[in-house]
This record gives C-alpha cells, structure tokens and sequence, in this order.
C-alpha cells in the first residue's frame, strides 16, 4: 500500500481524500491556516481540516513556506507520493522531489488551458462548453508539469461556477484512484503538454464581479455565472448594491433600451438590456435583505421598470482582474 501525504484546503478536495484515505496509508493532511469569517469574524477551519480531524489523521497548517515548515516533517515521513487537490500554495523544489513518485495534482480544467487558482470560474468566462479535471505530475512552474490523466464533461449553459465545482471534484476523485492503481501496477503513463497552448486562470478578486452591462447577453450570463458561489456578479444603482446571483438569456429580436436599463419588471418577469440583447435576472439580493427570485424584488417594490443599473458608482474603481 502507498505512504501519502495529501495537501488541499476546500470541499472541492474533499472526494480525493476520501478516495487517498481508502487506497492508502494517508501519513499526514497538509491544509491551510484557519481564517476569520461572517459577520463575528470568527476562525474558521477549512473543510480538509476538519474532515482529517473526523478520520484521524495527523494535520498541519503552515502559514509561511511549506519548505521551512512541513520539509523536514516531509523527509521524516518518506511517503512515496504527495497527492494535492486544490492546496492553494506554491510547492518548492525540495518537496516536490521528497515523495519516490514526487507530487501529484489535480487540477480543475483541462491542462494546458486554465493554469492558475480559479480554471473553473475561468472556464465559465470564456464561454467554453467542456471542461474537466487534469492530473498532472508538478514542477516548479505552475501547472506545467506532464499529464497523468484527464477526463472531460459538457458545461451546462445555465451550470454556475459552484455547481461545476461539485461535478469536477467527483471527476476528480474517480481520476485519483486510477492514478493511486496506475502507481500500485507501474502502468501510469506521462504526457508532456502542449505549453503553447497554455491559457491562465488568475484569482478573482471582488470587483471582479462587477457586471458590465455594455456586453452582450450571452457574455453576461457567463459573468454571472462564473462568479456564483464567489465573489458573486453586482451591479449598481441609485439604491446601492445589488447582488445577480442566476440569470437567462432572453430570446429577443429588439432591446428597447440602454445597457443596464430594466426593461421590463412584472410577474413575469425581470429583463434587463445588454450591449446586445436581454437577460433577465432569475435571482438577486439587495443590500440588507436576503436571497429572492427577481420577481419577488418587483412585488416588495425593490425593483422596478426603467431603474438604471452600471458597474460603478464615481470613484467606485469598477471592475479589476
């Protein structure tokens, strides 16, 4: 049976630990630091961390270099591979060439496209209609190295970021077992990548959600899309913030308005016109009030026909990233 370590912090790596505490014999879980979150700003574990506790197994959480402060920990374990599933930290020469079978990540897109710490969101932005999940041995560039294994799936045209996450990180634990049987038989094969053709998947920031209204439809609704669970889709008017959270393309010959004008705002619904075309908003939030489908925001008098919308107010910064 293989010695492993496994790295990863969200419930995105959740599957894979799972599949790595079945096959092996799992030394160590190497997660984030606990952050501060809600509205008291209390500690909070991440998921991997409060799932290895549940299995009991031995847990670490450097907040500075993994080298300095795992390394030694690493070398003493000699475990024969280091699986890492969404870690969210660079990994340094010495350890990436500790493990027999050195480390090995998987990563939510497929490889070379989407190097970087959000492929799913990006996947979403840029309009693709697949995706997947990629293993890959690492190196020293991010998300460079060769691949192991991949396996690929449709996006849904209406799927969010968040519901994608929950598909891919199942992929992504299937692809987990047939590397853990591939290192067992000697039969895992490597293929380099095509590094011409990498793409890059840089995080997101909260402006990033800031919707731009002059786009078209189609381009809005990825934007939506992408940014639910997080940083979630805004957009701004004379009554402050407003968070998109679903959308629909509207089916549409005319727009009968500019970019961001609310268009129509009744029982059946709320449109709002783009650069080109009409989306209509399925689920928003105002500032202070909870989740609700549009249409309920139309009833309670928090939206309304011909409200203005822009992504920023002066001075706001709009979007980055």
């Amino acid at each position: 049976m293989l010695r492993t370590v496994f790295m990863g912090t969200p419930d995105f790596a959740l599957p894979s630990l799972e599949v790595v505490v079945a096959r092996t014999a799992l030394a160590l879980v190497v997660t984030q630091p606990d952050k501060p979150a809600g509205r008291g700003r209390k500690l909070h574990a991440p998921p991997v961390k409060t799932r290895a506790i549940e299995l009991g197994v031995e847990v670490v959480q450097p907040a500075g270099s993994i080298t300095k402060e795992v390394g030694s920990r690493l070398v003493e374990l000699a475990p024969d591979v280091i699986i890492v599933v969404a870690f969210g930290k660079f990994l340094g020469r010495k350890v990436l060439g500790t493990p027999r079978f050195g480390c090995i990540n998987v990563h939510a897109s497929l490889l070379p496209r989407h190097r970087g710490a959000d492929p799913i969101a990006w996947a979403i932005l840029r309009g693709d209609t697949v995706t997947g999940v990629t293993v890959q041995q690492m190196v020293p560039e991010m998300d460079a190295g060769d691949v192991l294994a991949r396996a690929s799936t449709p996006i849904e045209p209406d799927e969010t970021a968040g519901e994608l996450a929950e598909r891919l990180s199942t992929m992504g634990a299937e692809l987990v077992e047939k590397m853990i049987t591939g290192l067992e038989e000697g039969t895992l094969a490597a293929e380099p990548q095509d590094h011409g053709a990498a793409t890059l998947a840089p995080p997101l920031c909260k402006r990033d959600g800031a919707i731009d209204w002059s786009a078209p439809a189609q381009k809005v609704h990825d934007h939506v899309r992408a940014m639910n669970p997080w940083p979630v889709a805004y957009t701004l008017c004379d009554r402050g913030r407003l968070r998109v959270l679903r959308t629909r393309v509207v089916e549409t010959e005319v727009v009968a308005g500019e970019p961001g004008e609310v268009v129509q705002a009744d029982k059946h619904g709320v449109h709002v016109a783009c650069g080109e075309g009409v989306l209509e908003l399925v689920e928003a939030q105002r500032e202070g009030k909870s989740v609700a489908r549009a249409t309920e925001l139309v009833f309670g008098r928090l939206l309304c026909c011909g409200e203005r919308f822009c992504d920023s107010f002066e001075g706001d910064g709009g979007r980055q990233g």
